[in-house]
């Protein structure tokens, strides 16, 4: 391995001085006003504090407190909800068939597509694993007083076990299990699947991964103009859901004016258990997971590798995007950690929307959460199926923030979970947002690290010469 002292061995800090410089040149004029997230935290302040007041002082069985929140508060979250469930079906959609679509290189670059794409898959899977075990042994949303507990689940547990059997059919436990788990994940019919009130996500995600499949086994000259309308598709999604989350701050204000109002200073109190578990959870991937990661697999000290990506997280954590931060996590993977052009370009282009362990794991603890408040007690099949849920919302997520929010929602109901029970965890997703996508991002180096060592080259500064061809 190259010394890290050697004077062909770029100084991180020089570095990111240069790149500071010239990311500065280039940065257009700051928008002018309060940025969306700063909006979204008064929102979460004023609502809840509203609410609250109104509790303390009129009770919640107030009749003028009662007719607010049925006639104003409710049908503002309930418009930008439906909103958000709307643009759902065509992201999820869109952002799998071209996240897999990109993996198409694998054939051009052999066997290091499909290391990446491996690494990808166990790395989320590890993650949602953490996120779950976690939800399931802290129990956030269960740390709430009985009689609030109560009035939770009368407002927002919807009928689970309707759900469930109408998912299954009333002879479903005459049927083998193979098969039952061969009729839960395949659609028969992706287009029924995909209409209704609620669409069957599990149904839409895997036929999305089979055109993404196999829209890489047909010419490239087949594939573009269908992979190009799914990109336009999914730029399209991303700037409606840009546009919806503007009406944010009020709908926040809303929601926690709605539920703080009939049910008073505890349940902010659960709200902080699942903030807690979910840092403890992004925590862990981080410094646990990634950091065996590149000491086993990449060979790099995690304390050096951490250093050397520091400006990638800051910028992460700053803009909560994953495909904003992608400029400077090409540039940095590349001079700070010798990662070469062509598998940098691979692993962290695909990875920027593939390869979102953050957001998994955040999906998997967030449904349970809301699961758990609303009284909803889900079997191990029944969060075996998140799980893998949320492993592919890894992969079908858009790279922007609170892109995960229409994926919650969605599998929310599917479970029998009123959707707008998320309206507790809104005011707080954007701190989360910016904390998943860093987690997100430094994921995405590591499976860069990882191919490139595995494919001889020397890291830390120096990229050496790849093994002859075998």
């Amino acid at each position: 391995m190259t010394d890290r002292n050697d004077p062909a061995v770029p100084a991180p800090d020089a570095f990111e001085r240069e790149l500071s410089t010239d990311l500065d040149d280039r940065t257009p004029d700051k928008p002018r006003g309060m940025p969306l997230h700063t909006k979204i935290l008064l929102g979460l302040v004023i609502g809840a504090a509203a609410g609250l007041g109104a509790n303390a002082l009129l009770g919640a069985d107030h009749p003028g407190l009662a007719w607010t929140v049925n006639n104003v508060a409710s049908p503002i979250g309930a418009l930008f909800l439906r909103l958000l469930l709307m643009v759902v079906m065509p992201l999820v959609f869109s952002a799998l068939v071209v996240g897999v679509a990109g993996i198409g290189d694998i054939r051009k670059l052999g066997r290091v597509g499909a290391k990446a794409f491996g690494y990808t898959l166990v790395v989320s899977a590890i993650s949602v694993v953490i996120g779950i075990t976690l939800a399931n042994t802290i129990r956030p949303g269960e740390r709430i007083d009985a009689t609030t507990a109560a009035g939770l689940e009368a407002r927002y547990g919807q009928d689970a076990a309707k759900r469930v059997e109408a998912a299954t059919g009333n002879d479903a436990a005459k049927k083998p299990v193979l098969t039952q788990v061969v009729e839960t994940i395949v659609p028969a019919n992706p287009v029924a699947a995909a209409a209704g009130e609620t669409p069957n996500l599990l149904h839409v995600m895997f036929f999305a991964l089979a055109l993404g499949v196999a829209s890489t086994l047909v010419r490239p000259t087949v594939a573009a103009p269908f992979i190009k309308v799914m990109e336009a598709l999914f730029d399209i999604s991303v700037k409606l859901i840009e546009l919806i989350m503007k009406m944010a701050p009020y709908a926040v204000a809303a929601l926690l004016f709605a539920n703080t109002a009939g049910f008073g200073l505890d349940l902010l109190g659960t709200l902080a258990w699942f903030m807690a578990t979910v840092l403890l959870g992004l925590a862990l991937q981080m410094f646990g997971v990634y950091s065996i990661s590149v000491a086993l697999l990449s060979r790099i000290p995690p304390l050096e590798f951490f250093k050397r990506i520091k400006t990638v997280m800051m910028t992460a954590f700053s803009t909560s995007s994953s495909n904003a931060t992608l400029p400077t996590a090409l540039r940095v993977t590349e001079k700070n950690l010798g990662v070469p052009p062509e598998i940098n370009s691979f692993v962290l282009t695909v990875g920027a929307t593939a390869n979102q362990n953050g957001t998994a794991l955040y999906e998997g603890v967030t449904v349970l959460f809301l699961a758990q408040i609303a009284g909803v007690d889900l079997s191990l099949g029944a969060q075996i199926t998140i799980a893998y849920m949320a492993i592919l919302g890894g992969i079908g997520t858009a790279g922007v923030p609170s892109g995960s929010i229409p994926f919650i929602i969605v599998m929310l109901a599917s479970i029998g979970v009123n959707p707008a029970l998320i309206g507790i965890i809104l005011g707080v997703d954007r701190i989360l947002d910016m904390c998943r996508t860093t987690l997100n991002v430094a994921g995405d180096i590591t499976a860069a690290t990882y191919v490139a060592r595995s494919e001889g080259y020397t890291l830390l500064g120096g990229r050496g010469s790849p093994p002859a061809p075998i």
